[in-house]
């Protein structure tokens, strides 16, 4: 399932009818990719204009690119072929692009009519699941904290979020034009001390949060604040909002300069809402702003490809649907190696070369604009025609993350109906059905074939004893990409093969080190620290003398607190990167317990905050900018759209966290430095991963270069968005929240895994409301990211920030160990919260991880779920473990397999196979 993600506003005002469209030229970087579609073949001839092919030259290179003129005066070069042409090859490949839609979200104050009340609307014309969350501020409040607004305020649908904000359902306007024009209208007492309405917009489609980077918007009902002189919080002219300035995007306040505030008592004399203000009235006022989100799009291209035997000529043909000017990079390859190669003329029209390896042509407008053409002619005896589609110069298309690959030949026309396409992150959905589900099927199968052939390469092998683990570590590595493929198969919605159709012929390998998205497979995780570890001052030397004792329990690997200088005690507002003397104790307190850990047979992940980092100094403008210490970088390395620290480099490719400037990883300094710290920290420190903090801000392909240049055993970054929710209650279906997780794996390609906050989640409602079925999705499997990419899930019920001291989201009290008997007896790579370990709950947490290590659950176990109901959820893992958690009633099947009871608790049992 694909996400969309909402634009920012920008600062200018729009005055058209509502209305919404898409940009056709204006594309935002975006990664597209497609799959090949096999088209039934027509009887129908494919014809072209005959004509005489033009002689064509090549002007002087300049910077690499060589322009290819026609020498004729009025023939073109067009592909040359007759009825007596052959059908070789057609295909139909589906585009799954990202367009921006625009529209607009306004605001008007207005009056009822024949009443003393006022009512405030709040409306957007772009289609979606609109939800106003919103508050109110009063008169004399200090700060910037909502309220909820009186009961007879609220509109109907309306419910309450915790105690400070309500949330209302936008629902479509009956008197505007449009299916997609959504509104809500929030009536006003002139005589209520209410200063001021809070508001952001929620996309209910996507969980996306309109204005997330910027401030709340706010719509200042009267010019008086508590602690304000009388121009204090006053902006625009009468019937007008101001807007704050700012960067593109930073909405921070819609402001309404009225006249005095006046409110009419019943025996007509006039009273100011506050003694402190003069009397003002409200005044009508409508304004709109634009606003912008992403949809995805489908398009095709279609190839085809003929052979003349009169000319000894292949005749191809491309045809897509695509908008605005294309432009098609192309070459041929001579052999199955697929290098580039740049075919003997004549050339189509508008073609250059580039860097001598290929040529680039624009295609030419189909007749009535709806879409575009282009022909070419090779020479016989290629082996394939290889090309890209260039839409703008940040929107590239290609065939599932590689070139396209049109085969010219017999043998790789053979070839190709057996190989399978590598790296694609995305199938769309086809218009038609049956033959998107053939070729699915062909495509899935000959994954299955080349992973059971890899396997039977390394059982064949294993026996002789002659193949070395380097070879095996390499065998193994290209199942996991193949896996990936079957990922992105999967995510399409189609019937397909998953990972888990590897794990029963993976089983029987021994573990090795695979990548640092998974580790060996059996990592059990322990977070050694919670959110009041650095006040002691020595909680490295604290944790060293534990390090046996965790070991003992079974654990693995331990996550060690952030060990940088900081702003915050705790770790996580880093200023100068190579200082490593922290709260947590210094360098040497650091290596001392880091080689403590080595001794016992751990793994060593460092918390590394890469998002955001603080600074030493101020610029001339006084915004805390400039940096210190050995990376000292200046505002070039923040990002450009975040208004609270004025940076000098690009647009942020994620979230800004606003406490501290968020880094712009696409420059190359700043990757540059980051790799080399990180090195360091291997070398210096010995750190064998990385815990990634806040990988929401930033594109997953920079963590794929850090990861690529760190080369750790083991990587996990934290994606924290928010679930799913109708009306305050947890949808059941999270497929959109795990699938924003799965992307962002996706985008580091597979080098690192993420908590899974999807089953945190789920796990909560599930206990909390005694509906244990919404463990299981809607196609019988788990339904965090575990159910989706085990391998990469790194499953866990508390951690610092949802637990400890700051509770932000604390687990279900009580149930505790039902959340431990789920995730450390399934797939994924389970953590354990340091305050647990160290609790009344340590002996049951015991049990369940010498259940898991006796058993060799791993991170790819395959699990059947065997009742999810009400009161009881249950499954058996590998068939080997049976767990149920709940109240309710369950026992493992008896048969020929023969269950033993291997350890019980509160509402959670646990049977192994005998």
């Amino acid at each position: 399932m694909s996400t969309v993600s909402i634009g920012s506003l920008q600062h200018h005002s729009l005055r058209e009818n509502p209305k919404y469209s898409p940009k056709s030229k204006a594309f935002k970087p975006c990664s597209l990719n497609c799959s090949p579609r096999t088209q039934t073949q027509t009887q129908a001839k494919l014809f072209f204009h005959s004509r005489r092919f033009c002689n064509f030259f090549r002007a002087p290179k300049h910077s690499h690119v060589v322009v290819v003129k026609a020498s004729s005066t009025t023939e073109t070069a067009v592909v040359q072929t007759s009825e007596s042409a052959d059908l070789f090859f057609k295909e139909t490949f589906p585009l799954k692009r990202t367009d921006t839609v625009e529209g607009k979200i306004f605001v008007r104050l207005d009056q009822v009519k024949n009443s003393q009340i006022w009512q405030l609307t709040v409306g957007c014309n772009l289609p979606g699941e609109w939800i106003l969350h919103w508050g109110v501020s009063y008169v004399g409040d200090v700060g910037s904290e909502w309220d909820q607004p009186p009961t007879q305020m609220r509109p109907p649908g309306s419910i309450p979020i915790k105690d400070y904000a309500i949330e209302t359902p936008m629902k479509k306007s009956s008197s505007s034009g449009g299916d997609g024009f959504h509104e809500v209208k929030i009536d006003l007492s002139p005589n209520s001390a209410i200063a001021a309405i809070n508001f952001v917009l929620k996309d209910g489609e996507t969980g996306a949060w309109y204005q997330h980077r910027g401030r709340d918007f706010k719509v200042p009902l009267v010019d008086y604040v508590q602690g304000d002189g009388p121009d204090g919080n006053i902006a625009g002219e009468k019937r007008g909002f101001g807007i704050w300035p700012g960067a593109f995007g930073q909405l921070s306040s819609w402001i309404l300069k009225g006249e005095v505030l006046t409110t009419t008592g019943p025996d007509g004399s006039t009273n100011s809402g506050d003694p402190k203000q003069e009397s003002r009235s409200l005044e009508r006022f409508y304004d709109e702003q634009p606003i912008a989100k992403q949809v995805s799009v489908d398009n095709s291209v279609t190839v085809s490809v003929r052979k003349c035997p009169e000319t000894a000529k292949n005749h191809i043909h491309v045809e897509t649907d695509l908008p605005g000017d294309v432009v098609i990079h192309w070459g041929v390859c001579l052999d199955g190696a697929r290098k580039w190669e740049i075919p003997s003329a004549p050339y189509p029209p508008e073609t250059i070369a580039f860097k001598d390896k290929a040529l680039r042509t624009r295609l030419q407008p189909k007749e009535g604009g709806d879409g575009c053409w282009g022909s070419f002619t090779v020479e016989e005896g290629l082996e394939g025609f290889l090309f890209v589609l260039k839409l703008n110069e940040k929107t590239w298309l290609k065939c599932m993350g590689n070139d396209f690959y049109i085969p010219l030949s017999s043998s790789s026309l053979s070839a190709r109906s057996t190989q399978s396409l590598s790296g694609g992150t995305q199938i769309p959905e086809k218009k038609a059905k049956e033959n998107q589900e053939g070729s699915i099927s062909i495509y899935t199968s000959g994954i299955i074939n080349e992973i059971r052939n890899l396997v039977g390469d390394i059982s064949a092998e294993k026996s002789q004893k002659t193949k070395s683990k380097e070879v095996q570590e390499s065998i193994l590595r290209e199942i996991e990409k193949l896996a990936a493929e079957a990922y992105s198969i999967f995510r399409s919605s189609v019937p397909t093969f998953t990972e888990e159709a590897v794990v029963e012929s993976v089983e029987q390998i021994s573990p090795v080190k695979i990548c640092s998205g998974t580790g060996t497979g059996f990592e059990i995780l322990c977070q050694g620290f919670n959110w009041e570890s650095h006040k002691s001052g020595r909680w490295f030397m604290e944790l060293k003398e534990k390090a046996a004792e965790l070991s003992s329990i079974g654990f693995t690997v331990i996550w060690l607190p952030p060990p940088t200088e900081s702003i915050s005690p705790e770790g996580y507002m880093p200023r100068d990167l190579y200082n490593l003397n922290s709260r947590y104790g210094n360098i040497d307190q650091l290596k001392e317990v880091v080689k403590k850990f080595h001794e016992v047979g751990f793994k060593v992940l460092g918390d590394a905050v890469l998002n955001h980092r603080c600074a030493h100094s101020k610029n001339q403008n006084g915004v805390w900018n400039i940096f210190g210490g050995r990376l000292n970088w200046d505002d070039r390395a923040v990002v450009a759209d975040d208004p609270h620290f004025q940076g000098r480099g690009n647009k942020s490719s994620g979230d800004n966290f606003h406490a501290a400037p968020n880094i712009d990883h696409s420059q190359e300094f700043v990757r540059k430095d980051l790799k080399e710290w990180l090195c360091w920290l291997r070398k210096e420190i010995g750190y064998d991963g990385w815990r990634l903090d806040f990988v929401r801000g930033f594109w997953g392909g920079y963590v794929k270069d850090y990861i690529d240049a760190s080369e750790p055993l083991f990587a996990v970054g934290e994606y924290w968005d928010s679930l799913s929710y109708t009306y305050g209650e947890m949808d059941h279906n999270q497929d959109a929240h795990r699938q924003r997780i799965v992307d962002w794996i996706n985008a580091t390609n597979g080098t690192a895994g993420a908590f899974d906050v999807t089953t945190k989640g789920i796990l909560h409602a599930a206990l909390e409301r005694c509906e244990y079925w919404r463990l299981s999705d809607s196609k019988g499997k788990p339904p965090g990211v575990v159910g989706w990419w085990p391998s990469r899930a790194v499953t866990f019920i508390e951690n610092h920030d949802t637990g400890s001291t700051q509770g932000h989201w604390r687990f279900p009290r009580g149930k505790e160990m039902q959340g431990y008997a789920y995730i450390l007896t399934h797939p994924g790579t389970p953590t354990v919260f340091y305050d647990h370990i160290f609790s009344h709950y340590r002996p049951e947490i015991e049990a369940l991880i010498s259940i898991r290590n006796r058993n060799k659950i791993h991170c790819r176990s395959i699990v059947e779920i065997t009742k999810a109901e009400r009161d009881v959820y249950a499954a058996i893992v590998d068939e080997k473990v049976a767990v149920k958690i709940g109240p309710g009633h369950y026992e493992p099947p008896s048969g020929q397999q023969k269950w033993s009871s291997a350890y019980e608790g509160k509402d959670y049992k646990v049977w192994e196979s005998s």
